[in-house]
């Protein structure tokens, strides 16, 4: 494979920051190279899975996510690439890399000829790369058509970690850790709860403390965590009190195949209920998020929020009967820990607007139609007619866009028309 030398010496850089430290995001970084040999979106979805489920090279082993076999053959070898490197590995050699030769080197006598102009390429759609879809990117194109285009088609920036996503990255992780101790929580476990949720937080977070700007930073954010877990315990005890259920899931992945579009993700948390059998899908959440039931039915009515009809629909598909879909605030640590939660029933009553209930209703209808509208996106995304994407009409959805200082046409707050 001939490539620029730059990228060549970039890569095997970062293999060999891997094979020193042992580190995800050296060995991420190199294999989102066109070096590796993996394919783009497929090393992409394999580098987000990988900061949920580390480590790298045990997700690519187990197959953690359904790809075509030519793509898994590339990950597999490109696997094994990297488990056999040694100290006196030629890296260039092993991953078959040949540097392009610098132009400028070569003497040319000082004398060059003109070209004749190109004409230009004819004009032609986008159409989406991604060999899958997740409600992720649904969500995004359906927040700003602009963001979904700079995210998945120019793949323009990598958003590094902020405080904030690291703060929920690592709060899941202690959540996981947790509920495989105690899948059945009950009164009589509440010490032994108390105490074990407290030793995952403080563990996980020192596992991720390189990601956090400061030790003042993992210190704060580790404190609100510890007293909001304290909150979450509070809820599972009431909850238990009203009914027993089993934790059957955790950082659960599911795939679901909708009209020929392959979607992926990972549901947080899968209830069962002890007496009914019926099972609640859950979704942590450490940024802000609707505020109540009738809200949040709202955004799924007008096809601004996909990813709990889509674990709906995935586990509908595997078999289960789903009865709840519900978020859980994990941001606030002043607050109790009240699930903005949705009832799945065959006829849902008015949406009812002015309801700030945290509990409400949502029909099997809804959810059908969401899941209409995720295919009708994916056709539109994939056709290759899309040559125009706009920018949202919302400045609060640019407040956190990695895109916001590259995007020309953003919307402006009103608020800030003196400060520019």
């Amino acid at each position: 494979m001939t490539v620029d030398a730059s990228l060549a010496a970039a890569f095997v850089a970062d293999l060999r920051a891997w094979a020193e430290t042992e580190e995800d995001a050296p060995l991420v970084r190199a294999l989102r190279s066109p070096c590796s040999g993996v394919p783009h979106d497929t090393a992409a979805a394999y580098a987000t899975a990988a900061t949920r489920v580390p480590p790298l090279l045990d997700a690519i082993a187990r197959g953690l996510l359904a790809v075509s076999s030519a793509e898994r053959d590339a990950l597999l070898s490109f696997a094994e690439r990297v488990r056999a490197i040694g100290p006196q590995t030629d890296l260039y050699e092993r991953f078959g890399l040949e540097p392009r030769p610098d132009d400028e080197s070569e003497d040319s006598g000082g004398e060059f000829a003109l070209a004749l102009a190109e004409s230009a390429d004819p004009r032609s759609g986008v159409r989406a790369r991604q060999p899958h879809f997740s409600a992720s990117a649904l969500n995004a194109y359906a927040d700003c058509a602009r963001k979904w285009y700079y995210r998945y088609v120019c793949a323009a920036v990598e958003d590094a970690p902020s405080s904030a996503s690291t703060y929920g990255t690592a709060f899941h992780a202690a959540l996981e850790d947790f509920h495989a101790d105690f899948p059945s929580p009950n009164a009589q476990d509440e010490a032994a709860m108390r105490v074990r949720i407290a030793e995952n937080i403080r563990w996980n977070f020192e596992r991720f403390r390189e990601q956090f700007d400061t030790a003042v930073e993992l210190e704060l954010q580790k404190r609100r965590a510890l007293r909001t877990a304290q909150r979450y315990v509070d809820w599972l005890l009431a909850e238990a009190a009203r009914g027993p259920f089993t934790v059957i899931g955790r950082e659960v992945p599911v795939e679901l195949d909708l009209d020929g579009f392959a979607f992926v993700g990972f549901i947080d948390r899968l209830d069962r209920d002890d007496r009914t059998g019926a099972v609640s899908i859950f979704d942590y959440k450490t940024g802000s998020i609707a505020t109540s039931a009738a809200e949040y039915r709202d955004q799924v009515r007008r096809f601004a929020d996909f990813q709990l009809p889509f674990y709906y629909w995935a586990r509908t598909a595997a078999g289960d009967r789903v009865a709840r879909l519900a978020l859980i605030p994990l941001k606030d640590s002043l607050l109790d820990v009240v699930p903005i939660a949705l009832e799945v029933v065959p006829v849902a009553g008015p949406n009812g607007k002015r309801s700030d209930a945290p509990t409400g209703t949502i029909a099997i209808g809804e959810l059908e139609r969401a899941r209409t509208r995720m295919v009708e996106i994916c056709r539109e995304l994939t056709a290759g007619s899309l040559e125009h994407f706009p920018v949202t009409s919302d400045p609060s959805a640019c407040t956190y866009c990695a895109y916001r200082d590259a995007c020309a046409d953003r919307p402006h707050d009103e608020r800030e028309r003196f400060g520019r």
